[in-house]
C-alpha cells in the first residue's frame, strides 16, 4: 500500500491508522484486565515498539510507576497508558504510530492538572533527558494528587 495512501484521510475522516487505534480500543474495552495483566500487556506492546519510541516508552513506564505506584498499566487505544479507578490519567504514544515526527506524553482529563484557565495536557517528546524526567515525575505526581 502506498504510504500517502495509508495515512490519508478516508471519505469517513479517519486515517488507517485512527481506524485501526480504535479497533484496539474496543477489544481492550472487551477484556478487563487485572493490574499484573495490564502492566504485562504494556510491556509487550513497548517491546514492540521501534526505537526511540522503545526506549522513551520503557522510561516512561518506570518514571510513572515510581511517582504514581496506585496507577494501573493498560493499554489505551493500543498504547500505554496508566489509570487510577479505571480512568486513564496519563498515556504515551508513539511516534511512529501515527507516523508523526514526535512521540507525544499526554494526560486525560482526569489527571488533576489544573491551572487557572489554561494548562497543558500533552507534551511533544524527541528524547528524554533528565531534566525532563523530572518534569515528568512532578507532572506525574501532581495529576494524581
Amino acid at each position: 500500500m502506498d504510504k500517502a495512501k495509508s495515512t490519508a484521510k478516508s471519505a469517513k475522516g479517519f486515517s488507517d491508522e485512527e481506524r485501526a487505534a480504535m479497533k484496539e480500543h474496543a477489544q481492550e474495552l472487551k477484556t478487563s484486565a487485572d493490574k499484573a495483566e495490564g502492566e504485562s500487556a504494556v510491556l509487550a506492546k513497548i517491546a514492540e515498539m521501534a526505537e526511540p519510541d522503545r526506549s522513551m516508552a520503557g522510561r516512561l513506564h518506570e518514571i510513572i510507576k515510581a511517582s504514581a505506584p496506585a496507577l494501573a498499566p493498560r493499554l489505551w487505544y493500543g498504547m500505554p497508558a496508566y489509570a487510577r479507578d479505571g480512568k486513564v490519567i496519563c498515556f504515551f504514544q508513539g511516534a511512529q504510530k501515527f507516523k508523526t515526527r514526535y512521540a507525544t506524553f499526554g494526560f486525560s482529563d482526569t489527571a488533576n492538572l489544573d491551572e487557572d484557565a489554561l494548562w497543558p495536557v500533552a507534551f511533544a517528546l524527541k528524547e528524554l533527558t533528565a531534566l525532563e524526567e523530572a518534569r515528568i515525575a512532578a507532572l506525574v505526581k501532581k495529576a494524581v494528587s
